[in-house]
């Protein structure tokens, strides 16, 4: 079986880390360790740079050297447990549907495909929802029983139907929180709409985070600020995502736009912010209830 050292220009919770899993150009036990392959992956455009440069240090050790990853447009074929991602992280599809003009899934990975299922307590597939029922039912039925189960790959109310969130609940005391996407202008009836129903079946507040796209070309602090506001009052919990483009070469935020994210991104500076605004949210919050505007 042939020894793979990963290498990755940055360390994310996601990285996995066993002991052939490297930040950092080769040392001496390197050289000695018959590593077969080197795969240097990169998430990031804005880290490419290192990566490369990671690649040409790791050529001193072995020859057989690979730079991919998302920030290479890189497809991705069947996922493979415990490789890229930290263990209990999973993917079971790749790809999506929507033609989202923001997004990079269709253009880099295509038309959706369902991957075998394999273990894990997090499912991180970019749009689970739009798989078939059959591969739907399998993955709630691989983590039936298992603890911590989250969604992070942002779960999309376009295809969300009550059986979906049957299947939620039915997880019970496994499900730890999931979150739902309002990434588009014209996706707020349908993400007002899971809302009501993830309540009506009896989800709570702090289990619905909300991923919220802020920064786009047209957008403004205010209308942000606005959208992240109307998920919390209406009952899930907004984590503002700033938009980046392709060829993305900084990781650093805009001043204003970086204090938005903060303040829409953890529960703790979220709940200062909104009990700051007011007791008519602090009680929403503390009570669960949705907003009286539908």
């Amino acid at each position: 079986m042939a020894v793979i050292a990963r290498v990755f220009p940055r360390k994310t919770k996601y990285t996995p880390d066993d002991d052939l899993v490297f930040f950092r150009p080769p040392g001496l036990f390197e050289q000695i360790r018959g590593i077969d392959e080197v795969h240097v992956s990169c998430v990031f455009s804005w880290d490419k740079k290192k990566a490369e440069m990671l690649a040409r240090q790791w050529k001193r050790v072995c020859k057989n050297v690979k730079v991919g990853g998302p920030a290479y447009d890189d497809p991705g074929g069947e996922f493979i447990p415990d490789m890229y991602v930290k263990r209990g992280y999973v993917l079971t599809s790749r790809g999506c549907p929507r033609r989202c003009s923001f997004c990079l899934v269709p253009s880099r990975e295509g038309k959706l495909r369902e991957l075998s299922v394999q273990k894990g307590s997090t499912v991180f597939d970019n749009n689970l929802l739009a798989c078939s029922h059959g591969h739907v039912e399998s993955v709630f039925d691989m983590l039936n029983g298992q603890r911590g189960v989250t969604f992070t790959g942002g779960l999309d109310t376009y295809f969300m139907k009550d059986w979906h969130i049957d299947r939620l609940v039915r997880l019970g005391k496994c499900l730890r929180y999931f979150y739902i996407a309002y990434d588009r202008l014209e996706d707020k009836d349908s993400v007002e709409s899971a809302l009501v129903s993830l309540h009506d079946a009896g989800l709570i507040q702090d289990m619905i985070g909300c991923y919220v796209l802020v920064g786009y070309e047209g957008d403004t602090i205010k209308e942000a600020d606005e959208r992240c506001e109307w998920v919390f009052v209406n009952g899930g919990i907004p984590f503002a995502m700033y938009y980046r483009g392709l060829y993305e070469e900084s990781s650093k935020k805009p001043k204003e736009w970086g204090e938005l994210t903060c303040r829409w991104m953890w529960i703790s500076t979220i709940y200062k912010h909104m009990k700051g605004e007011g007791l008519r949210y602090h009680d929403r919050f503390v009570r669960g209830k949705l907003a009286n505007n539908r």
